[in-house]
């Protein structure tokens, strides 16, 4: 059934003319969409003070920085040779080629820039990516499906998917796309956004870690039945990957930061308050609008940093930045070796 689905999908999901649309990109962008949705929610149940212009910042630079690093990630990790003499082609995003881990540092630059921009505390923001990262994570990884493109090992299994338009013979093999999009995508999410409703939340620098351990251990799991990428091959063995190299490291920085995290205390703590929260703003133009959030707390408390005791810190200001904490209303990260 899953062989006879594949083999019914086609890549590009419409076209106008020359213009193609493809799954792959949609993906991307579906992701970022659904952060931009989550992000006002999280922000709201914290009670941390993040403006509309904020999660614009957030959204754009962490956008480039995946898309950027990902594909220098590729090019310098996975494919060197290919383009150390065709320097042009690195910029031919169409062709393919991107690598989680390289879109992993790329987003922790953003975030450092978007810090920055914000004055919004550097763990807070990537706390805040990695909770909402998996659901571009899974959507990206249907896409490699789509696509047919990082398959996995000959196997006899029920499901298992014959890759013959794209290189994997005529043999069934694991569906690796979507053991991923599974595991480092939905349940990921879920764990990750279930622990972001705890009240108080948990110390800043908690959820990254805890996306680095999760994410290296499924990934680690995925690549013993993972093809390795033919210009690499596999490193030693007959069974280390380059992608097990690169995530048992992710694990043990994931460690450290809950370590870190459990030892400091820090509370998760928002941009300094400066214009008028957007919750007021909202509430003026829908006075018979309510939540359940906000029949939680005080209205006066909604526009305070938490701390870690759950006890808003008094900030003193002229005027609030719009906040997007109430937002409900307002909508809102990847092929990754």
């Amino acid at each position: 059934m899953l062989d006879a689905l594949y083999h019914a999908l086609d890549p590009v999901a419409f076209s106008i003319g020359p213009f193609v649309v493809r799954w792959y990109g949609l993906g991307y962008i579906a992701g970022i969409a659904a952060g931009m949705y989550l992000v006002p929610r999280i922000v709201r149940r914290w009670k941390i003070n993040i403006s509309l212009d904020n999660l614009l910042t957030l959204a754009i630079v962490s956008a480039v920085g995946i898309i950027l690093g990902g594909r220098l990630g590729y090019v310098f990790i996975y494919n060197w040779d290919r383009y150390a003499n065709n320097l042009l082609d690195i910029f031919m995003f169409s062709n393919g080629g991107m690598s989680f881990h390289g879109g992993v540092i790329g987003m922790l630059i953003a975030v450092l820039l978007a810090t920055r921009i914000t004055r919004i505390p550097l763990l807070t923001l990537a706390d805040l990516i990695v909770i909402v990262a998996p659901v571009g994570i899974c959507l990206v990884r249907i896409a490699n499906f789509i696509n047919g493109e990082l398959w996995g090992a000959v196997t006899d299994l029920p499901w298992g998917v014959v890759f013959d338009d794209t290189g994997g013979g005529l043999l069934p093999r694991h569906p690796t796309q979507l053991y991923e999009a599974l595991l480092e995508g939905l349940v990921l999410f879920i764990v990750l956004y279930l622990l972001s409703r705890k009240k108080p939340p948990l110390w800043r620098g908690t959820y990254l870690g805890l996306f680095f351990v999760l994410y290296g251990v499924f990934r680690v799991a995925i690549e013993f039945v993972r093809q390795p990428d033919t210009q690499i091959g596999y490193l030693a063995g007959g069974w280390l990957t380059m992608g097990m190299v690169l995530s048992i490291p992710m694990v043990l920085i994931g460690v450290a930061l809950i370590l870190y995290a459990r030892r400091r205390k820090l509370p998760q703590q928002g941009a300094p308050l400066q214009e008028e929260p957007l919750v007021e703003a909202l509430d003026a133009k829908n006075p018979g609008s309510t939540s359940s959030e906000r029949a939680e707390a005080p209205a006066g408390d909604a526009d305070k940093p938490a701390t870690g005791s759950g006890k808003p810190e008094a900030v003193g200001r002229e005027q609030e930045e719009p906040s997007v904490a109430d937002a409900d209303e307002s909508p809102s990260t990847a092929e990754a070796h």
